[in-house]
Formats: C-alpha cells, structure tokens, sequence
C-alpha cells in the first residue's frame, strides 16, 4: 500500500531543493556577468588607447644628426649616394618598425579599425618604390646600355609588392626583403673595392626622378583640390591639332571626391609629402655639386620649405570639410595648397638643370 504522506514529503523536498538551487545561482550568473562586463570594458578601453597610439605619425627626422648614421657599419665609407640609400632605406624602416607596425594588412583589432595610417604608409610606399625605380633605371647607371644593379633589381620588385597581403607572404616579410637588398646596395655602394656598384650624380638623373615626383604631387594637388568639386575642361589634347585619343570624352567634368574618401586623400598625401622632404634632404647632400653649379640649391631648399608646412600638428580630430570661402576650415584645400606651391618649384628646378 502506497504511502501518500511520503510521495508529499519528496514532492515538497524536491520543491525545496529547486529553490536552494535557484537561489545560489543567482548571485553566481550576476557575478559572472558582472565578472565579463568588466572584461570587455577593459578590453575595449585598452583597444582603443592603442589604437590612438597607433595612430600617432613619425615626426621628421634630423638628418644632421646620427639617425642616418646608424644604418652605417664600421667600413662603410661616405660616398656620392649614400645619403640618397640611407635616407630610402630609413622610410622603409620606419615603415614597418613605427608604433603598431605595417598597419595597412591588418586583419585584427585596433588596426582593423584604423583608417588614416594605412593611407599614411601607402603615400609613403608610393615614394619609396618611384625612387628605387629611379636607382635601379637611372641613377645607378652611366647610360641605357648598361646592366641594371641586381640589388636593386630585387629591391624594386619586393617593394612593388601588394600592400595588403597578410599571410602567405606578408607583406611586411616581402618589404623586409626589399629593405635587405637596398641595404646590400648600399654596402657595396660604400666599398672601393665593389666597383660595379655605381651613384651617378648627374643633372639629368636628377631631372628625371624630380619628373616623377612632380607627377605624384600634380595628382596629389588635384585630388584634394577636389574636396569641394570643381568644373574642369578636358584638356588631354590642347596644343597638338593632330592629336587623337582612344573614346571620346566629355568637354567639361564635375570633379568631386566622396565624402568618405576626404580623409584617404589627405593622409596620403601627407604620407607621400612626409617622405619626399627626407628624400629631397639626402639629394641636396649627394648632388650638391650639379646644383652649386646650376646655381639651383636655393630652389632645392625652397622646394623643401614648401612641404615643411604639411607636416604640421593636426588640431582638428576630423579633416574639415568648408567651403572654399566658407566658415569651416577645409584642410584638403590647405594641403593642396602647399603641394602645389611645391610642384612649381619644381617645375622651376627642372628646367634649371636641364639648362646647358
């Protein structure tokens, strides 16, 4: 016979049972909840305090001290294109050795999330590899019938690498690479005995790079002069009656650049200005000569006073976008500014050296 003062006495145990369990979970689950929300607040405070340090540029560097210096062994010997090598090879460096590091292939936080350096380190790339382009074709050679420095050979191709590769090669390993190689060149370069290794300070070497820098600037200026649209007329064929392109154009084009993109546009060319006031540095040291002799190394260092002012402490924590004539600042147009006072001085300096 079935006792029915027991089956109440475990339905009431069992009930009891469920309460104590209840009431010992409770203030567990909320410390544990608790215990996560502190985490991922402490994560993401320390996340974004690296990212804000991540996103400090490299100030200019003394070149008169010993920062380039440093990359010298004890036999290296200063010779015509040393400066010139030190000065790429310390961009590259610092490419990849700055606070974060190569941030343009990061796949992880903060650097997934930082927008303004990656486009900082891709106009200072643009720089590095037009100038190893330029040593490999020109300056390291009497004429165009000479062999090319295998060095430098290998040194452009690993900088032309992707910049966004991040295993599989990374990039930072193929740029590490390319460093390796200029620094071989560099080496030789400083050797007597090493006389294939050749820096061929002439006036139309110099010529010819300071077209492509004037190239870069040219583009750079119209870019972020574009920040509050403009008309422009095509002009592709003006000058040469016989003149004919591939599709047809229109006459006139609405030039703007997007509202996202403000900030790319900016950043890569403070990177690329950045670079280039060190190279221009190295190149016043290595063809002072030809300029003495042209009478141009004032234009080399008013070029250089041109872009100084791009380098200067950014206040705003946004790139303003005003009006040309407006209230609000509008920093692509100051930028632009400056770039193309610069492009006409060397526009100027050009014609300079090509003079007989």
């Amino acid at each position: 016979m079935k006792n029915p003062f027991k089956n109440l006495f475990r339905a009431s145990l069992d009930e009891k049972l469920e309460q104590l369990e209840t009431m010992e979970a409770g203030p567990s689950l909320k410390l544990s909840l608790g215990f996560l929300g502190a985490t991922l607040l402490m994560a993401l405070v320390l996340t974004a305090g690296l990212g804000f340090h991540w996103s400090s540029e490299p100030d200019l560097f003394d070149q008169t001290n010993g920062s380039l210096k440093a990359l010298r062994t004890s036999t290296d010997v200063t010779v015509t294109g040393t400066s010139t090598v030190e000065a790429l090879s310390l961009l590259g460096e610092t490419l990849l050795t700055k606070p974060g590091g190569y941030l343009s292939n990061d796949r992880l936080p903060p650097g997934i999330f930082l927008d303004n350096l990656p486009n900082w380190e891709f106009g200072v790339l643009v720089q590095i590899r037009d100038l190893t382009r330029a040593l490999r074709n020109t300056l390291s050679r009497s004429q165009s019938q000479s062999s090319e420095d295998p060095d430098l050979v290998s040194a452009e191709n690993q900088f032309y690498f992707d910049n966004n590769s991040w295993i599989l090669p990374a990039t930072e390993d193929e740029y590490r690479k390319g460093l390796t190689a200029l620094n071989d060149y560099h080496k030789r370069l400083s050797d007597p005995r090493q006389q294939q290794a050749q820096f061929y300070a002439r006036a139309d070497n110099l010529s010819l790079w300071l077209g492509e820098v004037e190239t870069r600037l040219g583009s750079l200026s119209q870019r972020l002069s574009a920040s509050v649209g403009k008309r422009q007329l095509d002009t592709g064929l003006a000058g040469d009656s016989a003149a004919e392109q591939s599709t047809a154009t229109a006459i006139e084009n609405e030039i703007k650049t997007p509202w996202l993109e403000l900030d790319d546009v900016f950043y890569e060319a403070r990177g690329s200005t950045w670079a280039l006031i060190h190279l221009l540095r190295a190149v016043e040291t290595d063809f002072a000569p030809v300029l003495e002799k042209k009478n141009a190394t004032v234009s080399l260092q008013q070029i250089i006073r041109e872009l100084e002012p791009t380098q200067e402490k950014l206040w705003s924590p946004l790139i303003l976008n005003g009006s040309g004539l407006g209230v609000l600042a509008n920093h692509s147009l100051v930028m632009a500014s400056h770039i193309s006072r610069a492009n006409a001085a060397i526009s100027d300096l050009r014609q300079l050296l090509e003079q007989g």
